[in-house]
């Protein structure tokens, strides 16, 4: 077709094979929307396509994925907000005409339905990271990695020190909203058997909080990790060797652990063996 519909915080283009939306970039635009950018949906993709009427004198226009479709949708696994849905249009009423047209030329373009073998909408693309409450949650393509803060991180992670987790032992990708109550991102193995403790009390789970994991950074983060996962080969065993840390980040450590250590949070002892553990790092 390679018209293009233009509604609130977005565009659609449609094409012969896709549409291609593009998110707006202003105040009002979920930020979640912001950070997708523009996604590019194939027509294989899509299960159906659906007009109806919205709030204060608007119509939505959206398409439904196909289970499997969208790495994306699979991780938010229901608990995105309507109005941080990437595949609703919001259109002013007296468009709704012109939508319809849409709405029924993209009708007639679909044959497939049903789950799909493969991720047909890409993934954000890697390197990925964002600020967990309990730590700094990285992910390159081929690994993840959790660093845990001094302040926020359990007993249980502290001891069991940072984590890296190579994609090739992973099972899944759990995402619990921060916008819900006790939220967090969980690594799942790919033999798990038994059931997994808190997630403040797990070393493969970093937790969320006020400000912290916000839908726009873990969501996408959870969606690629995921892609990478279907994407793998077999597992085999993977040497991880210890990273090395960024030496701001050493000593953004160093600088937390001393404001403890003169609150009184830390002795004397304390502080010392953790500043010689840390810049054994570098």
């Amino acid at each position: 077709m390679g018209d293009v519909l233009a509604g609130f915080h977005a565009a659609w283009e449609f094409e012969s094979d896709s549409v291609l939306i593009r998110y707006e970039r202003g105040i009002r635009t979920p930020k979640l929307f912001q950070a997708l950018g523009e996604r590019r949906v194939p027509l294989e993709a899509i299960a159906g396509v659906t007009l109806t009427p919205g709030r204060r004198g608007t119509v939505v226009l959206r398409v439904e994925p196909r289970p499997g479709a969208d790495p994306l949708m699979e991780a938010a696994a229901g608990q995105l907000k309507e109005g941080s849905d990437p595949y609703r249009l919001v259109l002013p009423a007296e468009r709704e005409t012109l939508a319809e047209y849409y709405a029924d030329e993209l009708r007639g373009l679909l044959s497939e339905s049903g789950k799909t073998e493969r991720y047909l909408v890409p993934a954000p693309e890697a390197p990925l990271h964002f600020k967990a409450y309990d730590g700094k949650a990285s992910f390159d393509g081929t690994s993840v990695t959790f660093r845990w803060f001094w302040t926020g991180a359990s007993s249980a992670k502290w001891k069991a020190g940072d984590q890296t987790f190579p994609v090739a032992g992973l099972g899944g990708v759990e995402w619990r909203s921060p916008e819900m109550f006790e939220g967090y991102l969980r690594l799942l193995p790919r033999d798990a058997a038994a059931v997994a403790p808190q997630a403040d009390q797990d070393p493969a789970s970093v937790v969320f909080g006020l400000g912290y994991g916000p839908v726009h950074e873990s969501l996408p983060f959870a969606a690629a990790v995921l892609a990478a996962l279907r994407d793998r080969g077999p597992a085999v065993p993977v040497p991880v060797p210890a990273p090395r840390r960024d030496p701001a980040d050493i000593a953004e450590r160093i600088r937390h652990l001393g404001e403890l250590h003169q609150a009184g949070l830390v002795t004397d002892e304390e502080f010392s063996s953790k500043k010689a553990e840390l810049l054994a790092e570098l």
